[in-house]
């Protein structure tokens, strides 16, 4: 375990060696505080697009389960009859001569794009856009033609406009012990959640939501070999006995109870979040399948494993949240 995952766990675990760190959290909530207000107050300006922007983002750090969310409202939208585009920060990715804003396809490395946009790309088809400067890429958006956009993990990307705000949580995890870096695991104060539009809470709460949230799930739909190859229904497994399971993703264990779910005999290698693989770290040496998340295959795929799995998940809203965000759009067309 890193020591940054480390400080996760023990930010989610409220331990106590985390108070001291409580003079720094201060100074940290009045640096939000003062940058929000800016914007609020118009000494900073933040760009608008002139079509509806969605923003989907976390009050945590750690993995809630946001990207498949995203997924699902990209190819709703579409469903719906929108020209949706995303536009994402490329966590993790350096456009390099490419320069930005980056154009990501399933075939841009993952070096240039990070793991999450070139998932979404795959997954949706759609048009992403990575850039830092996020209203730059969202102008490369509407030069392709989408007129309404995705901005993945933009909740505290104040300099673009947005007319919907969504936060995701982890409903094991939950907000830890409630404090803001770096004492604790929040971005911003509880107290942002009362300005979002709307909170969707991935699996079951074991918390009681401060504000109203929608409950939604994460819902394996198949196999797919890492390598060229016919996807898999889940069952039966389309390997024999146990397999090495790894997760470079903000939450490891949720994959893993996932697999166990599914009767998979893993044996778990959890990873930091935005791991780079390399074929070192894939190199058991025993011959046993290895099964991983879409997130991580993203990075696996040039590795040279032939005997690799990728659990495909899909986000399921329960459909009054669909209806909702239905009715909130016709609002805005």
């Amino acid at each position: 375990m890193s020591l940054g995952d480390r400080w996760l766990k023990a930010a989610y675990d409220d331990a106590a060696w985390l108070r001291a760190l409580r003079p720094l959290e201060a100074l940290y909530r009045w640096v939000v505080e003062r940058r929000r207000a800016a914007y609020a107050h118009g000494r900073r300006t933040a760009w608008h697009a002139g079509v509806p922007v969605i923003v989907v983002g976390n009050v945590t750090l750690g993995g809630t389960g946001k990207s498949p969310l995203v997924a699902w409202l990209a190819r709703h939208l579409a469903e719906q009859g929108w020209r949706p585009g995303i536009v994402a920060r490329g966590y993790g990715g350096k456009a390099g001569q490419a320069g930005y804003p980056l154009r990501v396809t399933a075939q841009t490395p993952s070096e240039h794009s990070g793991d999450e946009p070139r998932m979404l790309a795959r997954q949706t088809g759609l048009p992403v856009v990575v850039d830092p400067d996020r209203p730059r890429g969202a102008r490369a958006l509407l030069e392709l033609g989408c007129d309404i956009l995705l901005s993945d993990d933009g909740l505290q990307h104040l300099a673009l406009g947005r007319d919907i705000e969504l936060v995701v949580v982890d409903g094991k995890r939950g907000f830890g012990n409630a404090r803001c870096l770096p004492a604790g695991p929040l971005r911003e104060p509880l107290s942002r959640l009362a300005r979002v539009d709307a909170m969707l809470v991935n699996g079951e709460p074991s918390f009681t939501p401060p504000v109203d949230a929608w409950v939604f799930r994460l819902v394996p739909t198949h196999w797919r070999p890492l390598q060229e190859g016919e996807p898999a229904a889940l069952e039966p497994l389309p390997f024999d006995g146990p397999v090495h399971a790894v997760a470079g993703i903000g939450h490891p264990q949720r994959f893993f109870a996932t697999l166990a779910a599914l009767g998979v005999d893993a044996t778990p290698h959890a990873f930091p979040d935005h791991h780079r693989f390399t074929a070192q770290d894939l190199a058991f040496d025993d011959g046993l399948p290895v099964v991983m998340t879409a997130k991580d295959a993203e990075k696996c795929a040039s590795l040279g494993l032939g005997n690799a799995w990728v659990l495909e998940v899909e986000a399921e809203p329960p459909g009054d949240f669909a209806a909702w965000l239905d009715r909130r759009l016709a609002e805005l067309r």
